[in-house]
């Protein structure tokens, strides 16, 4: 009755091989690193006993992540290699989606059931027929990896996804039914069960140039744009409520509810990756308004009460996330200020004996005994970059992504037959490259040309607009 805190996470080691790649990109990196790698590469595929799917491409995603840092000789993050490594972490990885494919059978859709026992290569026959909007998007990208990897066909399984599930509605559900395709979940937002759709939409492009991503991306944009965003048009001028993305009908676009979850958080960055950073630099402010007012934020805030309506708090990075990636935009010291604000929320509320713990209740901040493994895999790593400036992720020449779950990706020719320089602007696109406007969100309603450089050591919204946002969610 509890699905949030007894969910069965199939007792396999997702924290080890989550934040292998957080080793990379840390203080550790080098021949510590390595040793940490050892158990990993012991751990065979039968010990993922079975799982739900938003936790399986986490562990698909990590090792082909680690594999592609160890296997890289241009990396920059020091020596990584393993002495007679053998593509373990590509094995193990192949292992899991053989034992995945299970889940895509005896559907009418291809899209996966919610459950698969990974020991007996088999989907629960109780298994109810609902799956999330986020889950399947997952699986869309980390599958499109390995078989680039390996192009020769035999040596790698390709997982049936297609992003294009009902993309005739202008507004997608958050929950849809495996045989029939028809939307379950009538709820259109942002947050949980749709938001790693429209990140994953943008990041396969990113990753793989394939404009048929892209296409899909800004008609999503668009749509949410025109549906679910509130309040005045431009974020830094104008009267008006601030900007807010709420929870519509998908039909009708009705509001369906006054909450936000925090899940949400991940979309200012996404929208900075898009461009669209004034309008990104407007929303970041609601959720750190929210996040100075509890020391933390609520997994659902609602916004007309005031007060959160789910209270805890499981270490979720999505608003550091975001704060790393509007600095790196924009590099105001502002966004370090949020970065240092949300480390000492994090030492003085979730520190616990043996790791960070999640809060029970925002405001009495009561711990619950446990720690997701996305606080190392995402919430530490954005954390530890935001304030390192000298990373080999900023310095090298080479460009690097992050995918949903946080995990290094390189772009480069072993994805994208355009590389990823082709569609930087300034360059003189060739008629078979991508053009640098193509990538650009339809319906902006700012753009990143529009922060100018005297703004960097100002707050980055005005203050008139920073307090309306305090008054919004109770701080004074």
């Amino acid at each position: 009755s509890n699905l949030n805190i007894n969910d069965v996470l199939g007792n396999y080691s997702l924290t080890l091989i989550d934040a292998l790649d957080t080793l990379a990109v840390s203080p550790w990196r080098g021949d510590t690193a390595l040793a940490t790698l050892g158990p990993a590469l012991a751990t065979p595929g039968t010990a993922l006993a079975g799982a739900a799917p938003q936790d399986l491409p986490r562990v698909l995603g990590s090792l082909l992540s680690a594999h592609i840092i160890i296997t890289d000789t241009k990396q920059p993050f020091g020596d990584m290699s393993i002495k007679d490594y053998d593509n373990e972490l590509l094995h193990l990885a192949h292992d899991l989606a053989v034992r995945l494919l299970p889940a895509f059978e005896n559907t009418k859709t291809g899209i996966p059931y919610p459950r698969v026992r990974i020991l007996q290569e088999s989907f629960p026959s109780s298994s109810v027929l609902v799956l999330c909007l986020c889950a399947y998007s997952m699986l869309h990208m980390v599958q499109k990896v390995p078989e680039r990897l390996v192009p020769q066909g035999p040596d790698w399984i390709v997982l049936p996804c297609n992003l294009r599930l009902n993309f005739l509605f202008v507004l997608k559900g958050n929950v849809v039914n495996i045989q029939t395709g028809h939307w379950v979940g009538k709820q259109s937002g942002l947050g949980a069960g749709s938001d790693s759709f429209y990140e994953y939409l943008l990041k396969s492009y990113i990753l793989f140039g394939e404009k048929e991503d892209l296409e899909m991306f800004n008609a999503a944009y668009q749509n949410i744009q025109n549906h679910l965003r509130r309040g005045r048009e431009a974020c830094n001028e104008g009267e008006g409520d601030p900007p807010l993305y709420v929870n519509v009908n998908m039909y009708t676009g009705q509001l369906m509810n006054t909450w936000i979850d925090s899940l949400q958080a991940f979309f200012p960055g996404l929208q900075v990756l898009i461009g669209d950073v004034e309008d990104a630099i407007c929303l970041h402010a609601f959720y750190y308004a929210i996040w100075k007012r509890y020391g933390a934020l609520p997994e659902r805030y609602n916004w007309q009460l005031q007060a959160p309506d789910v209270p805890f708090y499981p270490l979720r990075p999505e608003l550091v996330e975001s704060t790393y990636l509007l600095y790196q935009a924009t590099k105001n010291p502002f966004y370090l200020h949020v970065g240092m604000d949300i480390l000492q929320s994090l030492e003085k509320y979730t520190k616990a004996k043996c790791g960070y713990a999640t809060l029970h209740h925002v405001v009495e901040k009561t711990k619950e005994d446990r720690m997701e493994s996305f606080f190392l895999s995402e919430t530490c790593k954005y954390l530890y970059l935001l304030f390192d400036e000298e990373n080999p992720v900023h310095k090298s020449g080479n460009k690097f992504m992050f995918t949903t779950e946080g995990h290094i990706v390189s772009v480069d020719e072993r994805f994208r037959n355009s590389l990823w320089e082709d569609i930087l602007p300034g360059e003189e696109p060739s008629a078979h490259k991508a053009k640098p406007t193509e990538l650009k969100a339809a319906n902006f309603s700012s753009n990143c040309n529009r922060v100018p450089d005297e703004r960097r050591y100002l707050l980055p919204l005005k203050s008139n607009y920073m307090r309306q946002i305090d008054r919004m969610v109770g701080l004074i």
